[in-house]
């Protein structure tokens, strides 16, 4: 077997992508279309060469979490491996790509096909995401027995239980929240209180990324940004992009306005990620990330307990909000017993945290017996995959 393999963590929003000899890339995976170029698609990172972003439009191969868009995913994928990005022989070497939890058997069918007819790939497995995340965290701590994946991405959250690095599917839990929901829900505050941006995802994703930020009193800060701007520490100006001498806006203290455009964020800037934590402020009847944080601890065996409290790995762009990690372990630790340690972990990048589980994984000498080989595939088909992947 080759001693390099080809990692591929496709996620909603953006694929993590590499060899495993080196750093991933992270690769919009989406095709992108501009209204001041419009007969031109945007792949990946030709993005950069757009003339002007705004009124940028995506189209997704992911809807609600699952590849539902083959035309799209296979354009991107192709983008992937070509010069331009990350190029590779997959018939030279084994291929790790993610899947989603409780992915579809039409959709594992269609990418099992697509990796072994169209890009002839020598070797494939196919996992969740969360399983690298896993694999990763017990690589870097050999004894832990348990860990908790929060993996808090673009169309889910997911809180994901391993005992002996094997997921127990019935303690899985799910809330509908993720980066994108967030982005449109700062689009319709935005539009409702100040400038119509409806039409402006991209400006809007960066201004979530860049002034958001999880707040540990959601009250106590409510009250302050309802102060006047000499008193008030968190209202801000997001001086928005011109992409003639500014490519992506910034945050700045408020000011009276000069030749730039702003938007004036106040409240909106905790009060977007705090939909994480209270999915029914927006109408979506469910628990936020601690209670279920706590939920699917105690939907597994007592005995594992204390061993998922103390591993709790938080990965995802969701992860990357300040504040984040403070307040899941301030309120995990109010919901849990006492007799209990919660331990959370943030790793330094939680984007490409599942991929770098796919590079240790794939210098285990178990990975050979992970993977279905070309061989077998023509032999056996399908069903073996279905043996195969724990999925």
């Amino acid at each position: 077997m080759s001693s390099v393999t080809y990692v591929l963590d496709n996620g909603g929003y953006m694929a993590k992508v590499g060899l495993s000899s080196d750093t991933p890339k992270l690769v919009p995976n989406c095709i992108m279309k501009a209204k001041s170029e419009r007969r031109r698609p945007f792949v990946g990172k030709q993005i950069d060469e757009c003339r002007d972003a705004s009124g940028l439009f995506y189209i997704l191969p992911f809807q609600k979490g699952y590849l539902i868009n083959w035309d799209i995913q296979k354009t991107v994928w192709d983008y992937i491996l070509s010069k331009e990005c990350c190029p590779a022989n997959l018939s030279q070497m084994p291929t790790i790509v993610t899947e989603p939890l409780f992915n579809f058997p039409s959709i594992q069918e269609a990418m099992t096909e697509i990796f072994f007819e169209e890009y002839e790939c020598q070797s494939l497995l196919r996992i969740n995401a969360t399983g690298l995340s896993c694999y990763n965290y017990r690589h870097k701590n050999p004894n832990t027995k348990c860990c908790l994946i929060v993996d808090s991405g673009y169309s889910y959250t997911h809180v994901v239980p391993y005992v002996n690095g094997v997921k127990i599917k019935e303690a899985i839990r799910r809330i509908d929240v993720g980066g994108k929901l967030l982005t449109n829900h700062l689009k319709e505050i935005i539009s409702y209180r100040q400038l119509h941006v409806m039409d402006e995802t991209y400006v809007v994703n960066q201004a979530k990324e860049d002034s958001c930020f999880v707040s540990q009193d959601f009250y106590k800060d409510m009250e302050e940004a309802k102060l006047n701007l000499e008193n008030n520490t968190i209202a801000r100006d997001y001086v928005l992009p011109d992409y003639t001498t500014l490519r992506r806006g910034f945050l700045r203290k408020p000011e009276v306005s000069g030749e730039q455009q702003t938007l004036r964020l106040n409240n909106e800037r905790f009060a977007i990620p705090e939909i994480l934590f209270h999915p029914s402020d927006v109408g979506i009847q469910q628990m936020g990330i601690p209670e279920a944080i706590v939920n699917s601890v105690k939907a597994c065996n007592e005995e594992t307990w204390p061993h998922l409290y103390m591993n709790i790995v938080l990965t995802g762009g969701n992860a990357k909000f300040p504040g984040y990690k403070d307040r899941i372990l301030k309120e995990v630790r109010s919901l849990c017993s006492s007799e209990f340690i919660v331990n959370i972990t943030l790793p330094d990048d939680p984007i490409t945290y599942a991929w770098e589980g796919g590079k240790a994984i794939s210098k285990d000498p178990v990975f050979s017996n992970m993977v279905v080989t070309r061989e077998e595939y023509e032999e056996e088909g399908q069903a073996l995959c279905y043996e195969r992947f724990d999925v």
